[in-house]
């Protein structure tokens, strides 16, 4: 970054071959060698979608996420999808973290945002989400498995009407072992996949959100290929998609991920990337993507 111009390619090769901790520790000795913060530094010598993909990587995971949800929230209109996303597909503890990352950066309760900017049983789902008590860690119980799916039928498809609330908390307090026991058990009470009945029970953002907790229960990395999928397909590049799951996912389970968009659509995700981005932001995009 010194004198005239950027080094790119030198930035692009320091954050896509360091782990986060490593680009923690790299952020604090940057500080601690030239006097300058980093992330300011690079904000005046980056620009456009490049400058967000490399800022994102240079905060925790916890900040990330946090950051990611506020600006899902703030402004006219909020981004449903996003919130759920991210919600949908944390730990309990990485759901803690994030919740302490966003009160410390905005002072803020993130569970008093969803609820001002959210509604109904979507408002539900997501504040449930966000508790982040789900059973983790815990021996399956098939007895439970069919006892759950066989009220999750009888809240839904066996009556008039649909009791949102009994999807409300199964869904969101079982662990995602125990919930793909309940799948295949409702499968073979209702002749016909969760999935399917949520759609034709739910619908708006509560069919949305329920639709992508059952996919990201049932099989994560499909879920995120899907959603980079979706990201790329047609005119124009939802970006912020694009960089938060690239950013966010990089060192958790792309090399799944990539495996699943293949095998999904027929493609590789770096073609997708490569017909979709350009410049130093597909490099930077690429380099996360194939891994170190």
């Amino acid at each position: 970054m010194k004198g005239i111009g950027t080094d790119e390619k030198a930035i692009i090769d320091v954050v896509s071959r360091c782990n986060n901790e490593q680009r923690q520790k790299t952020k604090h000795l940057f500080k601690t060698m030239y006097g300058k913060d980093l992330i300011h530094e690079l904000k005046g010598e980056l620009s456009g979608r490049f400058e967000q993909l490399i800022l994102s990587l240079l905060l925790t995971p916890a900040e990330f996420d946090a950051e990611c949800l506020r600006d899902a929230m703030k402004g006219a209109g909020t981004n449903e999808a996003c919130l759920i996303e991210i919600l949908a597909t944390r730990t309990n503890k990485q759901i803690a973290d994030l919740k302490a990352a966003y009160k410390t950066k905005y002072s803020r309760d993130l569970e008093k945002d969803l609820m001002s900017e959210t509604s109904g049983h979507f408002r539900r789902l997501l504040v449930s989400l966000s508790t982040g008590n789900r059973m983790e860690n815990v021996p399956i119980d098939p007895a439970k498995a069919r006892q759950d799916a066989t009220e999750l039928y009888q809240a839904g498809e066996k009556q008039l009407g649909t009791d949102e609330s009994k999807f409300n908390q199964i869904l969101c307090s079982q662990s995602y072992e125990q919930l793909r026991l309940v799948f295949q058990e409702y499968q073979n009470i209702a002749h016909k996949s969760l999935e399917q009945s949520v759609k034709s029970e739910m619908s708006g953002d509560l069919e949305s959100g329920m639709v992508a907790v059952v996919r990201a229960v049932q099989n994560t990395q499909a879920y995120f290929a899907s959603r980079l999928y979706n990201s790329m397909k047609g005119a124009g590049t939802k970006d912020n998609t694009l960089i938060r799951i690239v950013a966010s996912r990089c060192e958790v389970d792309m090399v799944q991920i990539k495996q699943e968009f293949q095998k999904i659509y027929g493609k590789p995700l770096e073609s997708f990337i490569e017909d979709d981005t350009s410049g130093d932001y597909k490099r930077g995009l690429l380099a996360l993507v194939r891994g170190f």
